[in-house]
Order: structure tokens, then sequence, then C-alpha cells
């Protein structure tokens, strides 16, 4: 092909834009400099948090600086693409005001949920890594993305979070301000029992699990004389909200091994029931 006709083709017209004429030779350039802004994009994530590393910040925002940079330099490589393009701006502006208008609340959502998006990158109240509580669903944060925060569940199951709901919901967040937490055990004993041995038997059997923090200490309340048993809580403290579930299960362990070696009984739930027999 003559190189004049292949030059010809590269800058035929395909369309009158508010900011030049769009042509295959524009509409390849725009695509080559969003490539190239991703790229750099990457680059400049990891970059930012390799010098955030040396100065001591936390994980979560060294993570959260990075994904700003990567966003501004992803829309600032698409500002640049539509230029390159013909793309006017301005226009743009001006007509996604309009489909906004038109569209109405279904990308109020998607505007709320970017703006919470940014607001959880900017403040923080939750970080990546975090372990969080939302509603009744615990898990690790994942991911912080524009539109939705990917949150790790015990069971290894991805859950997708509106970032809004993250924003004007309550959530716990169990690693602020320290990953540390205090977990509950209750128990019961028959009526009877020498209640100082078993407060002795319970604090032994939360010293005999490794996991559990020895500050603060392990404490046992006597909480009430129950229906049928003397009612108890052990609480101890671990290091790892998200291991409380198996660091208790393991104390409970400990609990029934060293209340059967010493004779301690746990009873069964009683109920005396009256029969009237009816007069003939």
């Amino acid at each position: 092909m003559d190189p004049t006709e292949l030059q010809d083709i590269w800058q035929k017209p395909l369309a009158e834009l508010p900011g030049g004429t769009l042509t295959p030779s524009s509409v390849l350039t725009g695509v080559a400099i969003i490539i190239l802004f991703v790229i750099i994009a990457a680059i400049a994530g990891r970059g930012v948090r390799r010098a955030l590393e040396r100065t001591g910040m936390t994980e979560g925002g060294r993570f959260a600086m990075a994904k700003i940079v990567r966003y501004v330099l992803w829309f600032t490589g698409f500002g640049v693409a539509l230029n390159t393009m013909g793309v006017s701006l301005g226009a743009v502006f001006a007509a996604s005001t309009v489909i906004l208008v038109g569209l109405g609340f279904g990308l109020q959502e998607i505007a709320k949920n970017f703006v919470s998006g940014l607001i959880l990158l900017v403040e923080q109240p939750i970080k990546r890594g975090d372990f969080i509580q939302v509603k009744d669903t615990y898990g690790v944060v994942e991911d912080i993305r524009l539109r939705a925060t990917h949150v790790l569940t015990r069971d290894s199951v991805t859950i997708i979070v509106p970032n809004n709901d993250l924003i004007v919901s309550q959530v716990e967040n169990h690693s602020t301000p320290q990953s540390s937490v205090r977990v509950a055990i209750r128990v019961g004993v028959a009526y009877g029992s020498d209640v100082r041995k078993v407060k002795e038997l319970l604090l032994a059997a939360a010293a005999e699990v490794g996991p559990v923090m020895r500050a603060p200490r392990p404490v046992v309340r006597f909480d009430d004389f129950g229906e049928s048993s003397l009612d108890f809580t052990l609480l101890v403290w671990v290091p790892d909200a998200a291991q409380d579930l198996i660091i208790a299960s393991d104390v409970r362990f400990e609990i029934d091994k060293r209340f059967r070696d010493n004779g301690v009984q746990i009873p069964f739930p009683q109920r005396d029931v009256h029969i009237k027999s009816g007069s003939t």
C-alpha cells in the first residue's frame, strides 16, 4: 500500500467533536496514552508504598496512599487521552451533568459510593488488613475500591460491601486502636461446688492456653446463682481478634479437662414438674 494512502487512512475523519476531529490515528494515540498512564500508575503506586515503608507508616496507610496516587494518574491519563482524541473535557462534564440529572437516583448511589471510597482512603476509619464486623459478618478488609470494599470472611468467602454502607452504618473495627480483644467464656457448675476451687481451675485453664495474653491478666467473675447452676465468666484477652473463636474453643477444652480431673460438675438444666391428679 502506498504510504500516502496509508496516511490518508490514519487521518481519515471519523467524527467531528467539540475539541477537534476524531481519526483512527487520534483513537490509537488516545488508547496508547491510557495504557501508558496505567503502567505509570502501577509503577508509581509500588514506588510510593516502598518509599512510605521506610517512614514506618502502617501497611494500611501505605496501601491508601498508593491507591490515591494510582487513581489520580488514571484520571489524568484518561483526560489527556480524551483531549488527544479531540474530546472537549468541558463538553464531557456538561454531558455528565445532563446524564446525572436524567438518570437520577441510580447514579446517585454510584456517586455516594465513589465519594465514600475516597473518604475511606483519606480518613482511614478502616484500612486494608483490619478485622471488622459488618452487621453479623466478621472478616478482614482485602481491598478498598472506588465503589465497594472487599471483605474476606472467616469462611474464606469474599463479600462486597458498598462503600457508603461502611460510612453511614455502624462498623466495628477490631484492629483499631489495637488488634487484641477480650473474650468472655461462660460456664456453670453444680450447686455445692467449691467456688474458690472453681476460680482456681478457670485461671489455670486460661494460663495453659498459649495464645491467651498474660497482660491484661485473665479474670474470673462470679455472675449469679442460676436456676440450676452457679454461673461464672472467665474473661481473657487474645492478641488477634480474628482468632478469638479458636482460642476460646481451646480454653473450653482445657476447662472441661480440669473440671473432670477435679470432680467439678457442669449440671444439666433442671426443672421440677408437679403433676396433680384430677378428682373423680
